[in-house]
């Protein structure tokens, strides 16, 4: 029931580089050893390579206690991000509680999880004890009809979703998708849609279990699952109905991410920087949209490209099909799979002054490692495709996409 407290041992506790100042928190408590190695999952993608001495030591340190700890579920530097690391190796199944010392931990709501960001102090303890206790929200029913049109993607429809019940029109609230249209989405596609979540301030994301889910986890899953469906008779706090066939290309505006609008309206804006991959738009299927676009052309004079896929096995299957060398033949600059300047850590961080085209998740002011007069538009890899090879952001043209 809605405001109950439970306690919940979760499926996967999911920490990243943040680990080391966990570690910290975990042994300041007394703590000696984890409760359970094999429920402990550990990326290291905030920070790959290490741009500096203090990070180098972290990641040492971390390391160090996997080993120590006998943590069975670690993932170093190059394999990828936590959050298409976690999925992609089965880690997450339906039915179960995922938790996360990461805002995005609401993605893996995509495989009919719940998938709960906390903080790190509590993942010290569930380090610790093994258990943590939630609240349960009240949730908000979204159903998605009609069909995409060419050149819109999912990432245009979470945007117009967010544009429309603003970035905190579902805090502490689950959000679920329904619909003809939503059963029709990839499970990349619903990676997308449910990492954004967490732009709405939602506690939890989900596409309820299906075929499509399934399919992914064949051959994948590592544990057995069963689908969980909402109550015939559920209610909800508030239902939302969109029509993809109304949706057309976007992008949010500086500084917010329910500051969006249509490409169409806006006047002509320059860009320095595309940014593709992330946790949010860097599979397969997004960097092909991209390179759709951008074969056979080249970008823009004096603009960059930075090309950031989500994981090792992201990367080498975009080798084998040619996608990679689509983009870095077109001028983009191919980085180690992992975070980069989705949070100004390294790798491609802004100059003042300058502007980006990003197909991740956030554009407040400073997030890509510049405070001073920057601005980042977020938008679909389409977009960021087509806007570099113009140097100012446009629709990605439907002709490529027939």
């Amino acid at each position: 029931e809605e405001g109950s407290i439970v306690f919940v041992e979760p499926h996967r506790i999911l920490t990243h580089d943040n680990s080391a100042a966990i570690m910290k928190k975990f042994y300041s408590m007394g703590a000696k050893k984890v409760w359970n190695p094999e429920k402990i999952f550990i990326a290291l993608d905030h920070a790959v390579p290490p741009p500096d001495e203090k990070k180098a030591a972290n990641h040492k340190a971390i390391r160090k206690f996997v080993e120590e700890q006998k943590i069975k579920h670690f993932y170093d530097c190059g394999i990828g991000i936590c959050h298409q690391v976690l999925p992609q190796e089965g880690h997450v199944i339906p039915g179960v509680v995922i938790l996360g010392s990461d805002s995005h931990t609401t993605s893996h709501g995509a495989l009919g999880a719940a998938g709960i960001p906390i903080g790190r102090t509590e993942a010290a303890s569930i380090w610790a004890i093994g258990q943590t206790w939630l609240k349960i929200p009240e949730t908000i029913k979204i159903t998605l009809e009609g069909k995409l049109k060419k050149n819109v993607f999912a990432k245009d429809v979470i945007l117009h979703i967010i544009g429309d019940m603003r970035s905190d029109g579902a805090s502490y609230k689950a959000v679920e998708f329904h619909g003809k249209a939503a059963k029709d989405f990839s499970i990349s596609e619903r990676l997308t849609l449910c990492n954004m979540v967490a732009e709405m301030d939602g506690k939890a994301g989900m596409f309820p279990a299906d075929e499509v889910t399934d399919n992914y986890l064949r051959n994948r899953a590592i544990d057995t699952y069963k689908k969980i469906q909402p109550d015939k008779d559920a209610t909800y706090m508030q239902e939302k109905d969109y029509d993809l066939n109304q949706i057309v290309p976007v992008v949010a505006k500086p500084h917010n991410v329910d500051n969006v609008s249509p490409i169409s309206e806006l006047s002509d804006i320059e860009v320095d920087v595309g940014l593709l991959g992330t946790c949010t738009n860097g599979r397969i299927d997004d960097l092909a949209a991209a390179a759709k676009i951008l074969k056979g052309k080249k970008i823009k004079k004096n603009v960059r490209l930075l090309i950031y896929p989500a994981s090792q096995t992201i990367l080498l299957e975009g080798m084998s099909k040619g996608i990679i060398q689509t983009l870095v033949e077109a001028g983009g600059e191919l980085a180690v799979p992992g975070c980069g300047p989705c949070l100004g850590a390294y790798g491609g961080c802004l100059a003042p002054g300058e502007t980006a085209i990003s197909s991740a998740n956030r554009n407040f002011k400073g997030r890509m490692g510049c405070k001073e007069d920057t601005s980042i538009y977020l938008s679909s890899p389409a977009t960021v495709a087509a806007s570099v090879i113009e140097g100012k952001i446009v629709e990605p043209p439907k002709e490529v996409y027939s």
